[in-house]
């Protein structure tokens, strides 16, 4: 197939390299023989044939995928398909597919770290030692705590499997009732109200689509109890950011563990870099540089296997869902 990697090499979101594609190819056996094969190229000079892009979602959208007749297959090379939607730009007849799984393992190890962080009161301490301040304050054992993780795809799925290591109790929010591996029981979204209130810790690790947007809402918030934490490894907007400064302020939840924001990079200005008991991470904890990119192509050697043998890939994207 006429394959384009539509990146640029200093791009900070790992570009795919050829020698990674070289060494993916090989590995995926004959799926990955007899391509044509083009990096990192003016758009012009391939959209009269290419079928296959692969690029991350700012990337795609700064290209008229409408004016490539043959395209068949969009590889996004991130998970989140927020930037996408509402998908115009993605013609109907090519498939759209993500890279959801390349993320579980790394981020499942951010969120165990920001389960204790949190059980260890360490937002605090990092806020006192910055005020040049010494007060001792008594963690918890994570084991003692109620952990509810919202969104049971890779990611979640990570979140809830340490959370179950630190022998908390654990709640998985997701789309239907299915029952997870990893948690005490599943409720569906429509039913989040129901376990608020009973939340120590709360991970957010959904997708951001139109339902899921200000998901925790400044009454959410309020309906956790006091000195409980946040984790939130999805994305900004589902979270009431104010309102979550505010209860910060005031002491009501007892710290949080941010990696995505409402706006990114942050405003230098935002009162989020100040707000007591809080800890920033520049949206970092799912992107392994040693992993990435081999896993993304892995997942993309699937797809093209299911395709060509007339299924549907693996990791499709669902326009009505928005992911």
């Amino acid at each position: 197939m006429r394959i384009h990697f539509h990146d640029t090499l200093d791009h900070e979101k790992l570009p795919v390299l050829p020698r990674e594609w070289e060494a993916a190819a090989a590995a995926a056996g004959a799926i990955g023989q007899g391509h044509e094969v083009s990096f990192h190229v003016d758009w012009a000079a391939v959209k009269d044939e290419v079928e296959v892009v692969i690029a991350p979602p700012n990337r795609l959208q700064e290209i008229d995928l409408h004016a490539a007749p043959k395209l068949l297959l969009v590889q996004s090379t991130w998970a989140g398909m927020d930037g996408l939607h509402p998908f115009d730009i993605i013609p109907k007849q090519a498939i759209l597919m993500n890279n959801r799984g390349v993320h579980g393992r790394r981020a499942g190890e951010y969120c165990a770290m920001a389960i204790l962080m949190l059980t260890n009161k360490l937002p605090l301490f990092f806020a006192q030692q910055r005020a040049s301040v010494w007060q001792r304050h008594i963690g918890s054992l994570a084991a003692a705590k109620r952990l509810t993780v919202v969104g049971l795809g890779a990611i979640g799925s990570e979140a809830a499997k340490w959370g179950k290591l630190l022998g908390m109790e654990v709640t998985g929010v997701r789309h239907g009732t299915e029952a997870h591996p990893h948690c005490d029981r599943t409720l569906p979204f429509e039913r989040f109200d129901e376990v608020v209130p009973g939340t120590d810790i709360l991970v957010l690790a959904c997708p951001l689509t139109p339902k899921t947007e200000g998901l925790l809402s400044k009454a959410r918030i309020a309906a956790l109890p006091k000195g409980a934490g946040v984790v939130n490894v999805g994305r900004g907007r589902l979270v009431a950011q104010e309102a979550l400064c505010d209860a910060l302020a005031t002491g009501h939840l007892g710290g949080a563990v941010l990696d995505v924001f409402a706006v990114e990079p942050i405003p230098k200005e935002d009162r989020i870099w100040t707000v007591p008991n809080m800890v920033i991470t520049p949206h970092m904890s799912a992107d392994d540089p040693d992993t990435y990119n081999a896993d993304t192509l892995a997942i993309f050697f699937e797809n093209l296997k299911a395709f060509q043998a007339g299924e549907r890939p693996p990791t499709a994207v669902d326009r009505d869902k928005g992911y």
